[in-house]
This record gives structure tokens, C-alpha cells and sequence, in this order.
């Protein structure tokens, strides 16, 4: 017998932690690989930024997906309010670190991501266990 069979799990229970967590976990591999093609291909820096976004998107698409697979009903809505709050905290850093004000971008950037969040939680309610 393994004896990490025998070990309790961790796991959060909440379905909007659990996504955040997911969320943060994509985000920060996605922005390695990107480092690491920057730095070791001919990839081009002046794209960045639309890097950068697909990025964001594909990791907030994915914590969407968790956070409706472990809420099991309203995947939208629980996908939705993950969008927005990793926007408000997206936003929130780029105010404090960068000195970013509140644009026209800024709310797109919002309504994309909580429309992302939503499509993924609607995906994850139907996903299986």
C-alpha cells in the first residue's frame, strides 16, 4: 500500500477561492513561459501586451472552469464574480505599482474578464466529476 494514499487531502471548499487559486497558478506559469520565449526565441517585446492578455484570459477562462465545476450550479455567476474580482485586483496592482489611472482599457479589461470567468464557469458546471 502507498502510504501518501493514507494522507488526508487539503482541499478548499469554497468554489471562488479555489478558482482564484487556479487563476493565479495559470497566470504565473503562462507569464514564465512567456519569459522564457521572450528570452530565448525571436519573440518580439513590442507584443507584450497582447501577450500579456491572452494570458490573463486563458488563466481567468480556467479559474472559471474550477470555480464552476466545485459550485455545481450558477457557474456563470460564480465565474463571473472570479472575472471581477482578479480584475479589481489586476487593477488594483497596476494602481499601486505602476501608478495606472482608471482608463477607457481598464473597463473593457473588466468586462472581459468577467464575460471570460462566466463562459468558464458555464463550461465547468457541465464538466463531470
Amino acid at each position: 500500500m502507498n502510504p501518501l494514499e493514507k494522507m488526508p487531502r487539503a482541499r478548499i471548499a469554497s468554489p471562488m477561492l479555489s478558482g482564484l487559486l487556479y487563476t493565479f497558478i495559470w497566470m504565473i506559469a503562462g507569464t514564465l513561459v512567456a519569459s522564457l520565449l521572450l528570452l530565448f526565441t525571436g519573440m518580439q517585446e513590442n507584443r507584450l501586451s497582447t501577450y500579456s492578455l491572452v494570458i490573463h484570459g486563458l488563466a481567468i477562462l480556467i479559474g472559471g472552469l474550477v470555480s464552476g465545476k466545485r459550485a455545481q450550479s450558477k457557474g456563470w455567476y460564480h465565474g463571473g464574480i472570479l472575472g471581477l474580482i482578479y480584475s479589481v485586483i489586476v487593477v488594483m496592482i497596476g494602481f499601486l505599482a505602476f501608478d495606472a489611472g482608471f482608463q477607457k482599457e481598464t473597463a473593457v479589461l473588466i468586462t472581459l474578464c468577467f464575460l471570460l470567468g462566466a463562459l468558464g464557469g458555464m463550461f465547468g458546471v457541465n464538466l463531470k466529476k
